[in-house]
This record gives structure tokens, C-alpha cells and sequence, in this order.
């Protein structure tokens, strides 16, 4: 089936009502000019819906026919391209952007993009899943290219020439038999433009081959850098709107608490604080977020709550695992094996600890509400609010900033729903920004988890049996790539007691960690090499080529020789978000103290081409760091409902010092689409953690978090 894209003047729309889906959303043309400034405006669309072009994954409106990009010719030659993803620091920006000058041909830095703001950019889905990648850079590719041709075709007219005889560079079309040149500025001031808009034009049109690429491929810092160096970006959490006033919320002591009684005398006695009471929301407003506070505060020693009863933190995995639906046991593969083997690992909650917690800005103005807030998809923070006040989506605005970090925890915008209610109560604009207590106690975690593992050999010590269920993390990952006979694997659902969601690769930290250990533990009853032992049993020519080079990179063959019961290696592998991951460690043990130490994280990493090397190097950079706090030290304390360590006193998260050597080893494979690479390189660390562990110790740690305590009994 070809797909089709349209292109169309937005000045010969500017009189047609706005669709209810906001997928075609109707913009006016002296609405772009205040906000872009004079210029061609180019909408592109496609006739395949969000779902069919996702695999039928959520997003978008129907069968509707939605926006794949916009792009702005600007009449100064620089060319605005609008994108509704969220730079949260993995780089979207840039990446987008490159996209664009690539197929456009104009030097990166001519492109200025606009982003994550609901009245003016597509509805691209949510900023997470490692998508933006595989499911954004291509249509924003195919738009750039759909508009150099239109633009190309209309310059052959003008002339009187073929197409397929000009060249385009550098955002000049030429015609090198007579010199003549238009450059994309000329057409944006042209006013005969509008007829290279008549007619829709097919979305096969080919792209730059990576061979050829100019501008991707290439390491380009972002092009707001100095902004973030110099502290002068204002993320979400430094918006200051006139006339702006400060919010706090009542929260309950703990999950599943319902207020009974408040006495809010005090807090309404209190100068310039005004306090709003909807059922159990309770709010307090003042100029300051300390006066906000110290009528929080007074509030809340008047508040009397009914609590739910619940399980700890010390008692979960038994809670989930009697709440769960089990299968029963596989029998194929095990009934006649030569040796058997049985494991359960654990996961803790943990919480994604973005830089910047949730913060939120709402305004108020002739019934339209406006929303600054951080939150990784926008389009639904905006549906959320609509629906919350019983307004129409055009009459909502989400607008993200680059804001500081998510990991899969901003999937919503609750700050911003908590300010947009008390800026309606008070007819003025209201900040709300969360603490690192409400952020840690009130963002949902990383899910807690039971994993099952039995695995079966044969007499000759090759695996026959595999059986493999995940208790409540979920499904991500959860599969074997391994050629093994009589595999089974399973995620079944359980009831959480604390408020769970996505995070950084979802399940496939938790599923990576138990099967890359308890391929570990087969190899070790069968007395291969754990990396022999992979090689022998790999199903994924990927995996093994990034297996390969990470030992070679590591010299594991060598290194392995020089293990002691005071210095282990380990490795792990595993693939997810159609990339694949593989890293060698080495750690220290400190048995007295009970402490292991990460001296050395060596990963080997491929997702398809490369787009940018340097901002895919830190992105698996940040992944490994990352990856050593839920392998060794975080977790959610709790008991009954009630977080005992929201701060970062009692919820450890890497420190500096805890940062080991670390050895990154891209590897491009240009003959597939690419794949995002901000998540799964986090999932091979921990499993290779506890493997050097168990190899300078002979003790299994078979929970993340790996506690080291457990080897002083060792």
C-alpha cells in the first residue's frame, strides 16, 4: 500500500472550523505570523492514522487524517519546524532537527524547531518507549523531503525546466545549465507559492542513504547548549507568569488515606493566603511558595484521616506472589533432564528521581486555560485537562519546555491539573511545584516484582527446559533469546499496593537482571564459561555481535583468569526496543564492610544507524550510571501505605563517587531502521553486576537491590 502525504497552505484554511480530534487543527495564518513571523507555513499529512502507522499502538484520532509535520519557511532563509515531542535530555531536539536539515538540505543550524506546545505542532504520541527514533524521525524525514520536492517542482516551473535537473544545497535550488538559483527564502516571500500546493504528492519519494547522509549521522550538540550550561533555559519550574501566585495541596499521610476532618481557620486567617476546598482536595495559594507552605502546614495538623492497612516493603514479594495468578509448572523438557535448577528473584519499587520534580503553571484567560508544565506527552496532559474542566481541546494549551528529566515517571501532569484548579479559584496565575518529598512519595514507582525461574540440562550440559514468569513488572523483555527446547515464559498480572507505571525500558531491567543471572547459574551447573555458554545458545545474530565485542573490548578471556574472592568480573546481554546490549563489569568486594564496588562498566551497544554518535554515547552513558543505582542501592521503604524514605538521605541514588570507569563501544548497523537508545542500555549493568559477584564470592544475589551485606556471612 503507498501512503500518501498532502501538503497545503495554511493561508487557504484559515477560514474552516477546527476539527474536534485537533488532529487537523486549523490554525490561522496571522496566529503562525505573530508567533514565527512572515513565511510559507507547510502542513503534511498522511492518510494512514497514528494507529496504523504505530502498528496500531495507541495515539492519534481515529480514522481521521492526521499531521505528520509542519514546517515553516521563514522569509530570513531559516526554516521552523514544529515536532510535539518533549526534550527531556535524550536529545530530541537535536535529532529532529538534523532529520529535517538532512532532507532539506540546509546546514543544521538553520533549523529552529518548536516543540511540545499543544496550538501548534502535530500530535506525535508521547515522548516515551524509546520512539521518537524509530516512529518520529522518519515522517519528519519524509515531510523535509515532501517539501524540498514540492518546492524543487515548483522552481522547475517557474523555469521551465526538468526537475531532475536541479540540485539542491544549502537551501538554494539550482539550475546548473543556466546558473539560475532560488533560494527557500525567495519562495517564502513568493506569493505565486500557493500553486506547488494544488495537487498531493507520493510519500515514496527516496531518502538521503545513510552513506550519503550530511547532517545526520553527525555529532551536533544541541543547539540550546549555552542556555543549559548558563542556567538562562527556564525549564517548566522557572516559569514566572504576571501576577503569578504559588500553590501547595494537601496530600494524605499515606496511599489509599481519606480525609475526614480539617480545620482550615488558621490557614484562611492568614494573610494573603487563600485556601480551596473541593471534597478532599484541599488547597492553599499565596504570594510566596513559603507563605503557601506555612498554611499547608498550619492546615495539616488539623487534618484527620482514615487509613488502609497494607503490606511492607519487607513483606511485598510474598503479598504479590499469594495475589498473583500462577500457572502452573512446566513439565515439557523437565520430567527426563539430567539436572534441574529453581531461582526466584525480587525487585524493589524504585523512583525514576528526575532533576526536576513535577511542576505545573496554569493561566486562566476569557475561558481558555493555558498549562506550563512537565510532562512528557503533552497531547494527553491536554485531553486530560479538557475533560477535567469540561472544555473543548482547542480551548486547552500544554506547553513543555525542555524540561528536566522523566524516565518513563511524567506520563501525566498532575501538577499542572493541581495548578490549573486553584488558578481558576483564585482568577490569577498559580505555580505548583512538587518537593522531593511529594515526588517521591506521590510519582508512581517502578513496579515491585516476583520473578520465577526453573531451567533444566541435559547429560551433555545443554539447556532443555525453560521456565520464566514475571509476578507484576510486566511483559518487556520477558522472552529468552537463547535456542532453548520446551521454553515458556509468562508475565502475570498481581495487586499492587503503591501507585506503579512506566519506567526506564519498563520490565526489562527486572526480566534482563533474573535471566541473564540464571543463565549464569545454567552455565555454572553445567560447567561452561558464561560467555561460551551465550555464544552456544544465542538465537540473535545482534545480540552476538555486541556479545563479541564487548569481550574483546573487556578481554574477558584474560581478565576472567585474574578473579579472586576480592575482584570479580561478570557479563550479561539481552535485547529490547529493537536494540540489542551488552556489558561487562568488573566490581570489587569489601567482605567486612559488605560493600561492592563497580570499578569498571565496559557496554557494547547497537540500535540501527547512528544519528548522532555523541549524544548516543551519553545517552548509554547516562543508562549505565543510572543502571547502579537499582542494582545496589535504591528502593522504596514502606509500610502501610506510608514512604519512610522520601529524601534522598534515606533513598540513595549514585553519587560520584560511585561512578565507575566506564567504557562505551557503539556499533552501527546501517542496513536496518534505526532504533531509539535511550533506555535499553540499562539493562544488562545489574545482571552483569551480580554475576561478578557471584564469581569472586560464590553467592547469589538474587535482588535488586544486590545488598553487599549479604557476603560478610560468606
Amino acid at each position: 500500500m503507498t501512503e500518501k502525504l498532502s501538503t497545503r497552505n495554511i493561508a487557504a484554511e484559515a477560514s474552516k472550523p477546527s476539527t474536534a480530534t485537533g488532529e487537523e487543527l486549523t490554525i490561522s495564518r496571522r496566529t503562525f505570523v505573530q508567533t514565527l513571523g512572515a513565511g510559507l507555513l507547510i502542513t503534511v499529512t498522511d492518510t494512514l492514522s497514528w494507529g496504523q502507522r504505530r502498528g496500531g499502538r495507541g495515539g492519534g484520532g481515529g480514522g481521521s487524517t492526521p499531521v505528520v509535520a509542519r514546517l515553516h519557511l521563514n522569509e530570513d532563509g531559516t526554516i521552523s519546524v514544529m515536532s510535539g515531542k518533549v526534550e527531556e535530555g535524550q536529545g530530541a531536539r537535536t535529532e529532529l532537527s538534523q532529520a529535517a536539515a538532512e532532507e532539506l538540505r540546509v546546514p543544521f543550524e538553520r533549523i529552529r524547531i518548536v516543540m511540545a506546545d499543544t496550538d501548534f505542532v502535530p500530535d506525535d504520541g508521547g515522548t516515551s518507549g524509546s520512539r521518537t527514533t524509530p516512529y518520529n524521525v522518519p515522517p519528519m524525514r519524509q515531510a523535509a523531503a515532501t517539501a524540498r520536492e514540492l518546492l524543487t517542482r515548483f522552481a522547475a516551473q517557474q523555469w521551465q525546466v526538468e526537475a531532475g535537473t536541479l540540485q539542491v544545497r544549502d537551501g538554494t535550488i539550482t539550475h546548473r545549465a543556466t546558473n539560475r538559483k532560488l533560494t527557500y527564502a525567495d519562495l517564502a516571500k513568493s506569493k505565486e507559492i500557493a500553486e506547488a500546493f494544488q495537487q498531493p504528492i507520493e510519500s515514496d519519494i527516496a531518502l538521503t542513504a545513510v552513506s550519503d547522509w550530511k547532517v545526520m549521522g553527525a555529532s551536533i550538540r544541541r543547539s540550546n547548549w549555552r542556555d543549559l550550561v548558563t542556567g538562562a533555559h527556564l525549564f517548566p519550574s522557572d516559569i514566572v507568569r504576571p501576577n503569578m501566585l504559588y500553590g501547595r495541596v494537601l496530600r494524605p499521610p499515606s496511599y489509599r488515606a481519606t480525609l475526614e476532618s480539617i480545620d482550615l481557620s488558621a490557614a484562611k486567617a492568614m494573610k494573603d493566603v487563600v485556601v480551596v476546598q473541593e471534597g478532599e482536595f484541599v488547597g492553599f495559594v499565596a504570594p510566596s511558595q513559603f507563605r503557601a507552605t506555612q498554611a499547608l502546614e498550619a492546615a495539616a495538623k488539623t487534618a484527620t484521616w482514615k487509613t488502609v492497612k497494607g503490606p511492607s516493603s519487607r513483606t511485598i514479594h510474598v503479598y504479590l506472589k499469594q495475589r498473583a495468578r500462577m500457572p502452573a509448572p512446566a513439565e515439557k523438557g523437565f520430567a527426563d533432564a539430567a539436572k534441574t535448577l529453581n531461582a526466584t528473584y525480587t525487585l524493589a519499587y524504585i523512583q525514576h528521581v528526575p532533576m526536576e520534580t513535577r511542576a505545573g503553571i496554569a493561566q486562566w484567560n476569557d475561558g481558555k486555560l493555558t498549562v506550563w508544565a512537565g510532562v512528557d506527552n503533552p497531547p494527553s496532559a491536554q485531553r486530560a485537562l479538557a475533560q477535567m474542566f469540561d472544555l473543548p481541546a482547542e480551548r486547552v494549551r500544554v506547553i513543555v519546555p525542555d524540561m528536566g528529566g522523566g524516565f518513563g515517571g511524567k506520563h501525566a501532569a498532575p501538577a499542572g491539573q493541581e495548578a490549573a484548579r486553584l488558578a481558576k479559584a483564585v482568577g490569577r496565575p498559580v505555580c505548583v511545584h512538587w518537593t522531593r518529598a511529594e515526588e517521591f512519595t506521590w510519582a508512581y514507582f517502578r513496579p515491585a516484582a516476583v520473578i520465577e525461574c526453573r531451567g533444566a540440562l541435559d547429560a551433555e550440559g545443554k539447556p532443555v527446559g525453560w521456565d520464566f514468569v514475571n509476578i507484576n513488572a510486566g511483559g518487556a523483555a520477558v522472552d529468552a533469546p537463547y535456542n532453548i527446547p520446551n521454553k515458556r515464559v509468562q508475565s502475570v498480572g498481581s495487586d499492587s499496593p503503591l501507585a506503579q507505571g512506566a519506567y526506564r525500558c519498563l520490565a526489562a531491567t527486572g526480566n534482563n537482571f533474573a535471566r541473564e543471572s540464571f543463565i549464569d547459574e545454567l552455565a555454572f551447573a553445567a560447567g561452561a564459561d558464561p560467555l561460551e555458554f551465550r555464544l552456544a545458545h544465542l538465537a540473535n545474530d545482534r545480540i552476538r555481535a555486541v556479545l563479541e565485542t564487548v569481550a574483546r573490548h573487556f578481554n574477558w578471556s584474560q581478565r576472567k583468569k585474574k578473579v579472586t574472592p576480592e575482584l570479580g568480573v561478570g557479563l550479561a546481554c539481552g535485547t529490547e526496543k529493537n536494540s540489542v546490549v551488552a556489558a561487562c563489569v568488573e566490581v570489587g568486594i569489601d567482605r567486612k564492610r559488605g560493600e561492592i564496588k563497580v570499578h569498571e562498566v565496559c557496554e557494547a551497544f547497537e540500535c540501527g544507524p547512528i544519528l548522532n554518535p555523541a549524544n548516543l554515547t551519553s545517552q548509554v552513558q547516562g543508562c549505565i550510571i543510572m543502571s547502579l543505582g537499582g542494582a545496589l542501592s535504591e528502593e522504596i521503604q514502606f509500610e502501610n501505605g506510608r514512604i519512610l524514605n522520601a529524601n534522598f538521605g534515606g533513598y540513595r541514588v549514585p553519587r560520584f563517587r560511585d561512578v565507575p570507569k566506564v567504557d562505551v563501544h557503539l556499533v552501527p548497523k546501517d542496513d536496518i531502521p534505526a532504533a531509539g537508545g535511550g533506555e535499553t542500555p540499562i539493562i544488562a549493568v545489574a545482571p552483569a553486576i551480580g554475576n561478578a559477584v557471584f564469581a569472586a564470592t560464590g553467592v547469589r544475589l538474587r535482588s535488586m537491590p544486590m545488598r553487599g551485606e549479604a557476603l560478610r556471612q560468606a
